[in-house]
């Protein structure tokens, strides 16, 4: 079952719905944030204000994301903690300068930064390589959302070999990589929107219940005859304190058997004997 958060509310209202979300009595979240059942019952209905420092307690102890603990401070009449700074801020220059190691390390192979709504931020050569390919003659689409350019008609979804089989995963992905186990509200409306179409809703509604020959489902390309397999890998950044950088993931692509990996290589190689 998908869980996706709710619009902006009182306070009281919003910790009913994360508590529903984390299936947790008032008894078991009083334990966990360190009070009483009747206090929490109180704050539900209204008839106590926590304090700043409880708001952050009980979210804590219901695994709220970053971004809704600033919803639950401003809904209890407090300010944001957790800043929202932009990728190239000061603030996030170590985890920048992390993402781009990571990405160069991972070249040639495609390797892509993404946001909590499936937005590319960055991408490394091998990337910019794979969608440029897959895209040409035409420009790759900006923003390029991973979602909508997989399953919506277009260049990558005419070159994906196994569409039908990625498509499910893709979604079911979706769903598993929220923050905290909880779509967005955007996000949320944009996987609704990709599965009410009737070419998704088929897939879904009929799947596919053949084991596979292998444990992941690859992303199998044709460009111009050439058959190109790759898995991904996906990062996050560790005890994160900050919206912005809790929210990002890395996902590397990995040749899925020798062949994608030479052909990959050697791709690279005319590319750049082109170049010389």
């Amino acid at each position: 079952m998908s869980v996706t958060a709710p619009a902006p509310a009182g306070f009281g209202h919003l910790l009913r719905y994360w508590r529903s979300v984390r299936a947790k009595s008032q008894l078991d979240l009083a334990c966990d944030a360190e009070t009483t059942p009747r206090y929490v019952s109180f704050v539900e209905t209204g008839r106590a204000q926590p304090s700043r420092q409880m708001v952050v307690r009980l979210a804590r102890a219901l695994d709220v994301p970053l971004r809704e603990r600033n919803e639950l401070l401003l809904a209890a009449g407090y300010a944001p903690l957790y800043s929202t700074a932009p990728l190239s801020s000061p603030l996030l220059k170590r985890v920048e300068q992390a993402l781009t190691s990571m990405l160069g390390q991972h070249e040639p192979f495609p390797a892509v930064v993404l946001d909590r709504g499936w937005q590319v931020q960055r991408a490394n050569t091998g990337a910019q390589r794979l969608f440029g390919r897959l895209f040409a003659p035409h420009p790759v689409p900006a923003p390029a959302n991973v979602l909508r350019l997989v399953i919506e008609p277009g260049p990558m979804r005419d070159k994906l070999r196994n569409w039908a089989a990625v498509v499910p995963a893709l979604l079911d992905r979706a769903h598993r990589e929220a923050i905290g186990g909880v779509l967005d509200r955007e996000t949320a409306e944009l996987v609704r929107d990709l599965r009410g179409r009737p070419d998704v809703a088929r897939l879904l509604t009929e799947p596919d219940l053949s084991p596979g020959s292998a444990p992941i489902v690859d992303l199998h390309f044709d460009m111009a005859g050439t058959s190109l397999r790759f898995f991904s890998v996906v990062s996050t950044i560790g005890a994160p304190i900050d919206v912005t950088a809790q929210e990002l993931r890395v996902e590397a692509f990995f040749p899925a058997d020798d062949e994608t990996r030479d052909r990959w290589t050697s791709l690279e190689v005319n590319e750049r004997a082109s170049l010389a």
